[in-house]
């Protein structure tokens, strides 16, 4: 089953997105993430994908309350208000990262810069929580992987950092292609395609998403291993509604 996931990025607790991953190229969507989270329920969702940019960026922005920095809270109001299961990732380094985010009402961790850095820690939380809820981030620029929100490049090639996750027991991936992020220049299908070939792994491609063809791309890929993408631009700024695309996703199943 091909997924849609709206985006709902996390920074300083409101709803934003990015241009390629730029965190002086900010626009605000909402104040309210939760309220955000419902709307995407009320219009057909069936996943959702949250990010703490500021964990990713490495911010430390400090918390609203005793108990939880911003993010981590909103993450636990959008839990309270939807039934979707929310695949979470941004500045998760640590096993005790992943369980508070599990804890907080995440069904997937994504697993970024750690899977780079510390590929040792994926495969213990591989075998402490399973596969189900652990997915690899790759995140590449010019198919090299960026690591620590996108504001470093590794020396490692996305397909060789596939290839040892999927080694190391990981299911799936989230692929972004950094340069068409936020950009709504189109999904990089040929490399989402590529990567699941070269790997093995499920694919949840992201980064570009401007039309429903990306769409309808993308899900027509599903035989090489591409099982869903991430929206977020095109959704925000009304390129297309989220009906819309369940649509499209319907019709190219049938």
């Amino acid at each position: 089953m091909f997924t849609l996931y709206p985006a709902i990025d996390l920074r300083r607790g409101r709803c934003v997105r990015l241009r390629q991953g730029d965190p002086n190229a900010e626009t605000v969507f909402s104040d309210d993430p939760a309220a955000m989270a419902r709307h995407w329920t009320d219009q057909g969702a069936t996943w959702l994908h949250v990010v703490n940019l500021d964990g990713a960026f490495g911010d430390a922005p400090g918390p609203d309350a005793a108990d939880l920095p911003i993010n981590l809270q909103r993450l636990r109001e959008i839990r309270a208000a939807t039934n979707l299961p929310i695949q979470f990732g941004g500045g998760i380094r640590t096993l005790a990262d992943i369980e508070l985010a599990l804890a907080l009402g995440a069904t997937r961790v994504v697993l970024g810069t750690v899977a780079v850095k510390n590929p040792d820690m994926v495969r213990q939380a591989l075998a402490r929580f399973g596969p189900e809820r652990i997915v690899a981030g790759i995140d590449a620029r010019d198919g090299m992987v960026a690591t620590h929100g996108w504001l470093a490049t590794s020396d490692v090639r996305a397909t060789d950092l596939a290839r040892a996750m999927q080694e190391a027991g990981v299911l799936r991936t989230v692929y972004t292609d950094i340069s068409r992020d936020g950009m709504l220049t189109g999904v990089n299908v040929a490399a989402s395609v590529e990567l699941a070939r070269a790997s093995g792994l499920r694919v949840i491609a992201s980064g570009g998403v401007a039309s429903l063809d990306d769409i309808r791309a993308l899900a027509a890929r599903q035989a090489d291993g591409v099982e869903g993408v991430i929206v977020g631009q095109a959704l925000y700024t009304g390129r297309f509604t989220l009906p819309q695309a369940l649509r499209t996703l319907s019709a190219a199943a049938e």
